[in-house]
């Protein structure tokens, strides 16, 4: 099975221009195609996930990735899947998020001479002349098409800034220098993209003429992928500083049973075949392939070894036992007690295990806290500051989260 048809099989792709065009250069090395990646944060998340492992999947076929940096349209700010307008952020934050993105980025593809590049848009749309790109880009975008799109749409009714309006026109310029200027042929996204993404694809036709080799893929999960990335603690990221090894597997191993095959499809290494078997797999067998998952992406983010731990950890704590050495913890300072004391709403809200105290206090009354083996049903429960002393106390909130507190 060629590359093409992998993606297609691996339910990767949703929409395509030029099918037979983008099948003969994927499946021959010959694409140049690039993703790009907003630096909203100083680390990727698994939204991003399902771009990078398409990347290398796309690498190893000997086709050439660009990693596109948005450090110039970072500065405007997409209103794709939002409610509001995304918080301006400073040059210097930008460049020092971009540099973040990188190193990430290296654990999934080979940069070099001939292999993929990083590039940051910010070098050419910063240059930009106002008037200039009026007349020779604006002139190529029709304003009711534009407010056709879907993610103009959406956001019409709370406010559309007429800085966000510019972003389809800064992400088409986009594909429209790397085309002229680094051979690139085809652009990724989500499906959330799209309309972005035939900006850029029309101006180059209207640019440089209909015979111009430019072309657009959209991946059939990334608007759901950033959705993968929301927990109720915030997103799960890719920097093991942000979300620990321990916190990516469990995230992995507690996806939902009619996810898990679709995941480890989409975003697995593993052979089609070997997944292909798993179809069949129900009840027991299901949590079996979770483990799957969750070891095989932690094993591409953080390495074997930390995916061996982190799997060792999981397997002994819900088995009642194992150590508590790679799970998540909290180290309590002596002004949390009380007389020497703290109460189980102060020490779920301490532990980030619940935003606040009527979150905890529910959690409580709903049966969701234990604490070493034991059912705390009582929102006013005291524990001992010398529990925590050794390797702590071990919470357990509602069936999958574990968490350690300690005090030294």
């Amino acid at each position: 099975m060629q590359i093409y048809e992998e993606l297609k099989a691996r339910g990767l792709i949703a929409q395509v221009t030029d099918e037979a065009e983008i099948r003969e250069l994927v499946n021959n090395g010959k694409a140049v195609f690039y993703i790009g990646f907003d630096p909203t944060a100083d680390s990727l998340h698994v939204g991003h996930f399902m771009a990078l492992c398409l990347m290398k999947r796309l690498q190893m076929a000997g086709n050439r990735p660009i990693a596109l940096i948005g450090g110039g349209t970072g500065m405007v700010g997409d209103p794709s899947g939002r409610t509001d307008m995304r918080q301006m952020m400073t040059t210097e934050t930008i460049r020092h998020n971009c540099d973040c993105f990188k190193k990430q980025m290296e654990r999934f593809i080979e940069f070099g001479p001939d292999k993929a590049i990083m590039v940051n848009n910010a070098e050419w749309l910063t240059k930009l002349n106002y008037i200039e790109l009026l007349r020779e880009v604006g002139a190529c975008f029709s304003v009711n098409n534009m407010l056709r799109a879907e993610c103009y749409k959406q956001r019409m009714e709370k406010g559309l800034s007429f800085l966000e309006f510019n972003y389809m026109i800064m992400q088409s310029y986009d594909f429209y220098h790397m085309f002229q200027t680094l051979g690139c042929n085809m652009q990724f996204g989500g499906d959330d993209q799209w309309s972005n993404m035939l900006g850029g694809t029309e101006l180059i036709r209207r640019k440089l003429g209909k015979d111009a080799y430019a072309m657009t893929i959209t991946l059939l999960m990334n608007s759901e992928g950033k959705k993968m990335g929301k927990t109720a603690k915030g997103a799960v990221w890719l920097d093991p500083a942000k979300t620990t090894p321990f916190e990516f597997y469990q995230y992995w191993r507690n996806v939902g049973d009619a996810d898990v095959l679709k995941c480890i499809r989409m975003l697995t290494f593993l052979p089609l075949e070997e997944i292909d078997a798993m179809d069949k797999w129900e009840g027991s067998q299901l949590n079996r392939a979770k483990e799957i998952l969750a070891y095989e992406l932690t094993k591409l983010v953080h390495g074997e070894a930390e995916a061996e731990k982190a799997q060792e950890t999981a397997r002994g704590l819900f088995a009642g036992g194992g150590s508590a050495e790679h799970m998540p913890s909290t180290e309590l300072p002596a002004a949390r007690f009380e007389n020497g004391q703290i109460g189980a709403i102060a020490l779920l809200t301490a532990c980030g295990l619940c935003p606040s105290n009527a979150e905890a206090r529910r959690l409580i009354q709903q049966g969701g806290l234990t604490v070493n083996g034991q059912k705390v049903a009582d929102i006013a429960a005291m524990f001992d500051q010398t529990d925590f002393q050794g390797e702590g106390v071990i919470i357990k909130k509602g069936k999958k989260v574990f968490h350690r507190a300690y005090v030294r």
